[in-house]
């Protein structure tokens, strides 16, 4: 059963926009499936062929020029980091034709492929980001960018599906793979052991020259036991037995991998004291929840860890639903020397908008207590400041496991967890 995906309509409209559409994330979230759906709805003539094919593989390699003649425009080209010889190629016949879409192309391994596609397609393609199924396309309702607009939020409650606490960390600990929706859908433990396996052995040994899969499984492990917590190298590399700069690579492998989200500190000249570490999210929760080797989703409900977990499930959400949209995420976090926190800032046309997330039914007032260090950015000119720093503060929320959508107070609202 294919699940439409809510990043359909911005796909149609690049390949509307440039001649080279450009599909890259994570293994297994669904690029191939998707783009061959859109080729049944749009394309019927558009021919299909993957680089995982050792003989295609090799033609693409050794003889580009072949390949090209063999796989004509339109036409979908599989794994392109696996045969990067063919992107010059691939400019060649657009520039030559002026076709809108001739190419479409998939990528698995954004850290290997980036700088060809830069360095051989520069203007000529549209790149877009896709990642596992997010809750609104796991339940079949319209996928819209995350704002705190109580408008907008009143209007999702009467199609958004409602959860309880058990509901939710059942979907975070099964995670956002489509291969664990399906009618047919595989052993939970399974699906994840072979594709840890996968990704060392073809992803990260063959593209990415670590030398050490064994190493780079346990560094895995010890960045998913940090998932929802600042980034500190010297901390993960001590953990890891590795070296603080092989830390740093391998953590850019991660994010660029699709693995991994680094949220970066949102700093103002008038917040002086704000840390400049950057937050991390493991951005499958199952896929974290496996290499921690939590069990079954009432354990790791009940578990130390339980917080952070629901903490990066929802940035992940919140994430996906401005990629969905064909939009870069625009996404902080606030830290201060005081250790004064706000878990996520969204920060649009001059606007914060703050936001908590508690793994709570009614987190209090106090949940918002840290809202309040945003306000020197309010007036900059108070601090010394320039006044083109000046920031507004817009609506706050809590996201929460709270049963409905309630006011805080007459700025800020209690979100439930299910409504975002």
């Amino acid at each position: 059963m294919y699940i439409k995906r809510a990043i359909e309509k911005s796909i149609l409209a690049i390949s509307a926009t440039f001649p080279v559409l450009l599909v890259t994330g994570p293994r297994q979230v669904g690029k191939t499936t998707m783009l061959k759906q859109l080729v049944m709805l749009t394309d019927n003539s558009r021919k299909y062929v993957t680089l995982d094919d050792p003989d295609i593989r090799r033609m693409a390699k050794s003889d580009p020029a072949l390949f090209m003649q063999r796989f004509t425009p339109p036409v979908l080209i599989d794994e392109i980091q696996y045969a990067p010889e063919i992107l010059p190629y691939i400019k060649m016949s657009v520039d030559s034709s002026g076709k809108k879409g001739d190419f479409w192309l998939t990528g698995s391994q954004a850290f290997h492929m980036m700088k060809n596609v830069s360095e051989s397609l520069a203007g000529r393609v549209g790149i877009v980001n896709l990642l596992g199924l997010s809750s609104s396309e796991i339940d079949d309702i319209e996928s819209e960018p995350f704002t705190t607009e109580p408008r907008r939020l009143m209007s999702r409650l009467q199609n958004a599906h409602k959860m309880g606490i058990n509901e939710i960390y059942a979907r975070i600990f099964k995670g956002a793979f489509p291969a664990l929706y399906g009618a047919d859908s595989p052993d939970l433990s399974e699906f994840y052991r072979s594709y840890i396996n996968t990704y060392l052995q073809r992803d990260i040994k063959d593209l990415s020259q670590v030398a050490d899969e064994i190493s780079f499984h346990n560094f895995m492990i010890v960045v998913a036991a940090r998932t929802a917590r600042p980034v500190v190298y010297e901390e993960m590399a001590k953990d890891a037995g590795i070296s603080s700069p092989t830390a740093k690579k391998w953590m850019s492998i991660l994010v660029s991998s699709g693995l991994v989200a680094l949220v970066q500190p949102y700093y103002n000249n008038v917040l002086k004291r704000a840390t400049k570490m950057p937050l991390m999210h493991f951005l499958d929760t199952g896929l974290c929840a496996y290499l921690l080797k939590w069990g079954h989703s009432e354990t790791l409900e009940r578990g130390a860890m339980s917080g952070a977990f629901f903490e990066s499930w929802v940035f992940s959400e919140i994430y996906k639903s401005y990629l969905n949209a064909g939009r870069e995420a625009p996404l902080f976090y606030y830290r201060d020397k005081e250790k004064r926190e706000i878990d996520l800032l969204i920060y649009e046309n001059g606007t914060l908008y703050p936001l908590e997330v508690k793994k709570a039914a009614s987190p209090g007032v106090e949940a918002i207590k840290h809202f309040k260090v945003l306000n020197p950015v309010t007036e900059p000119e108070r601090f010394g400041e320039l006044e083109q720093y000046t920031t507004e503060i817009g609506v706050g929320a809590v996201v929460c496991m709270a049963n409905d959508l309630l006011p805080v107070d007459n700025k800020n609202w209690f979100v439930p967890a299910w409504l975002i």
